[in-house]
């Protein structure tokens, strides 16, 4: 019988691995470990995020995140990050990134890691709890039994890398409750007059403010064939539901209306695209006085008038008729429900020595390296509450 059993050899199970002790198995169905860690951050891993608090997170319990993001930081991470001597760089709003690679990380995982047995393709088919723990059939590999199991599976975003919603299988099948899942941190698509608005300006990037449901977030939005894509979108998108508006404000912080009859006192003759262009690209400038239905310069423009158009650059109102799906979204939004796990251990109420960790738990993080701060301290509580606990115990 081993100590640890680990599913999943993902940001979560690796750290989490690196802190158990004792025999340690980790087994992921990949060819290869942190394959989601490999492509994120566009190949340079958005590894965690300065900014990183509880409310930078949703969950049904929003207290939930508090005890494990407490007791192993950003701060701690980074100090890991350093230790190994891999160079960083801050983008925006406190993202840190690798400056070379996301392999940097995968890396420093393993090797923090090496302590504990890496099996790769291979799968976890049946798991039966005993009185000594727990039973599980592999695929290759037979039955291992082990005292204690931990679920780091993930969610089911991103299918095609083998994405799917084991660890919510293993929950109820150990009396857990799972909240409703759905795709999150993933592009929004429209009916088809948006959508083809949105192709024909497809590429173009702006900054702007979304809203959704009381939330707003101000970073870049970005056209697509699809529908509309970008930070801000991906962001709100945790908080949009079917059937509901988001608002979208371009050229945030900008007096349009001011700016616009500053203009037409000074520059009458001026075409109103071509004046709006000095505030929005010029794509998105003819888009919005087409939009709001004006023609002609400046000098023929009324107030009133002046203020639609200010209206449809800062007051857009749209109603997304879905998303991209779990085929492009970064996380799942939902997931095992916290009501039956211990905040400070990670381990199951229900049955001792049964750890569920990282993205499969109900609390989803922000875009810009929460995510992964929540693997690196959901991971580190169970993996320490395993090693405190002694070998053989």
């Amino acid at each position: 019988m081993i100590d640890t059993l680990i599913l999943g050899a993902g940001a979560a199970g690796l750290f989490c691995a690196a802190h158990t002790g004792g025999s340690t198995l980790v087994v992921d169905h990949a060819k290869a470990p942190g394959e989601k860690i490999r492509i994120s951050g566009g190949g340079r891993c958005n590894f965690t995020n300065l900014h990183t608090a509880p409310e930078n997170f949703l969950s049904g319990n929003p207290h939930f995140c508090k005890s494990a993001l407490n007791r192993y930081t950003q701060w701690d991470f980074v100090d890991l990050v350093d230790r190994n001597r891999i160079p960083w760089h801050e983008k925006t709003l406190g993202q840190l990134f690798c400056d070379d690679s996301s392999k940097d990380i995968i890396r420093m995982l393993v090797e923090e890691a090496r302590g504990a047995e890496l099996r790769l393709r291979t799968s976890a088919t049946a798991i039966e709890k005993t009185p000594e723990g727990f039973r599980v059939t592999l695929d290759p590999g037979g039955v291992v039994a082990c005292r204690h199991l931990v679920v780091a599976t993930g969610g089911k975003s991103i299918p095609k890398m083998g994405a799917t919603g084991f660890a919510y299988q293993v929950a109820e099948q150990f009396g857990h409750q799972v909240t409703e899942t759905r795709p999150a941190l993933v592009p929004l698509t429209f009916g088809d007059a948006m959508k083809e608005r949105c192709a024909a300006l497809s590429g173009l990037s702006a900054p702007a403010r979304v809203s959704c449901n009381g939330t707003s977030f101000d970073e870049a939005l970005l056209f697509t064939h699809r529908g509309l894509s970008g930070p801000a979108i991906l962001q709100i998108s945790s908080y949009w539901r079917e059937g509901e508006r988001i608002s979208v404000a371009l050229a945030p912080g900008t007096g349009v209306l001011d700016t616009l009859k500053a203009q037409r006192q000074a520059r009458g003759r001026t075409s109103v695209p071509n004046a709006l262009a000095e505030i929005l690209p010029k794509r998105l400038a003819e888009d919005a006085v087409d939009r709001a239905g004006l023609s002609g310069n400046l000098a023929d423009q009324s107030d009133a008038r002046l203020a639609d158009l200010e209206a449809a650059v800062r007051a857009w109102q749209l109603t997304p008729t879905g998303s991209e799906g779990y085929r492009t979204a970064e996380v799942t939004l939902g997931g095992i429900d916290t009501g039956g796990l211990d905040a400070r251990t990670m381990e199951s109420r229900h049955v001792p020595g049964l750890f569920f960790i990282g993205e499969a738990v109900d609390v989803t993080g922000w875009l810009g390296g929460y995510n992964f701060q929540w693997a690196w301290s959901s991971g580190w509580a169970a993996g320490t509450e395993i090693a405190a606990r002694g070998v053989g115990q």
